[in-house]
């Protein structure tokens, strides 16, 4: 069986792509990523079209509006040279949004065609954003008809769609698509670059990690922990601040702290001074930090929508609680402090449900299952 993996972005594509290359079924991966971007392993297996999308990616840090209206340029493109360049295989991967044209084309060469949709299903999820934006009374032009259109075309036409969680999965059974047409490919941390390592203070730390944005409950978080007036405690923000959340970030309390983006290198030593992380996700098709964390030994404390159930068992390995409940996540979060051995207890049990899983390659076994499936 050889399978190709293609998308314009990374997402976990080159996880998938390694793992597959370990089983000898990697094909080809298409990415719009440069070479230098990629694993040296995968180079002899790897095509790359950067052209479009890099300087997308570096429109998007000073002019995001410029960057967004280049997206169907830069998608469409690298869709039809992918379906120009198609590799010899039995299956056809893709990433949402970029594979309409080639799957198309590698439909009509007899291949398997598998959509991967890393969030909701595309109406769900602006649907749940629209109805976000305006709780906060902010302005949201939503997701742009091109890209939803395109989606939907995507799902009718491909053989089975990929999705990262429960919580997506349920989203599209509830618009009418049957059980057989759909997959649960659960993701993962690196093992190996993930793990925990000594806590060097006393504190009662509680991390976030991820974009601050609307999308990912930030509101939520900072009213759950902004009242609380607890020695030895502490809230970290770590992440990208988008615009439309600095007016929650003015005049926080001193026990609230941004520290902006760390490096991959080093969330590991983060995480593991923390105590718990929290990610109170309005959306989230599968939120990765949860499974980092666990890779360090931390409890996890994650709204419904975001893959938490397929991760972690409730009162186990950490807490899930509703979507907006700030009230709920105080609760967790305050039971966590006042009991500290239950907390090394879901720590402890975290460390050891993300190392049964497997990390990647549990990941890649779990995706390697459904392909056979979809072929036989």
């Amino acid at each position: 069986m050889k399978i190709i993996v293609s998308s314009l972005g990374r997402f976990h594509t080159f996880e998938l792509a390694q793992q597959l290359l370990q089983q000898q079924a990697l094909a080809r991966l298409y990415t719009g990523y440069p070479r230098w971007k990629i694993a040296a392993e995968l180079h002899a297996h790897t095509r790359t079209f950067p052209w479009l999308h890099v300087p997308q990616m570096a429109l998007s840090r000073y002019i995001p509006t410029v960057a967004e209206r280049l997206n169907p340029l830069a998608t469409s493109t690298f869709d039809r040279w992918v379906s120009a360049n198609l590799a010899e295989a039995d299956i056809f991967t893709f990433m949402s949004q970029f594979g309409l044209y080639s799957q198309r084309q590698a439909q009509r060469r007899g291949l398997k065609t598998v959509c991967i949709r890393t969030s909701a299903h595309i109406e769900e999820q602006d649907r749940i954003l629209r109805e976000e934006y305006a709780r906060h009374g902010h302005p949201y032009g939503g997701i742009n008809r091109w890209t939803i259109e395109r989606e939907l075309q995507e799902y009718a036409e491909a053989h089975l769609i990929e999705v990262c969680s429960t919580y997506a999965y349920d989203t599209f059974r509830a618009r009418g698509f049957p059980a057989e047409k759909l997959s649960i490919s659960p993701l993962s941390a690196d093992l190996s670059r993930f793990r925990p390592v000594a806590k060097t203070d006393g504190v009662f730390r509680v991390l976030y990690v991820g974009a601050l944005s609307v999308r990912k409950g930030i509101r939520y978080l900072l009213d759950a922990v902004s009242p609380l007036k607890l020695p030895n405690f502490e809230c970290v923000l770590t992440g990208s601040v988008l615009d439309e959340v600095k007016p929650l970030l003015r005049d926080l309390p001193q026990h609230v702290r941004v520290t902006g983006v760390l490096p991959q290198a080093e969330l590991y030593r983060y995480y593991s001074n923390g105590s718990v992380l929290v990610l109170p996700s309005v959306e989230d098709g599968f939120g990765m930090v949860m499974a980092q964390a666990m890779a360090c030994g931390l409890p996890v404390i994650a709204s419904t929508n975001t893959g938490a159930r397929d991760l972690f068992t409730d009162g186990v390995e950490g807490f899930i609680v509703p979507i907006r409940s700030p009230e709920m996540l105080r609760e967790k979060i305050c039971s966590l402090y006042e009991q500290p051995d239950v907390q090394q207890q879901m720590s402890q049990a975290a460390l050891r449900r993300i190392q049964a899983e497997g990390g990647w390659a549990g990941y890649g076994q779990r995706a390697m299952t459904a392909y056979r499936k979809l072929l036989n």
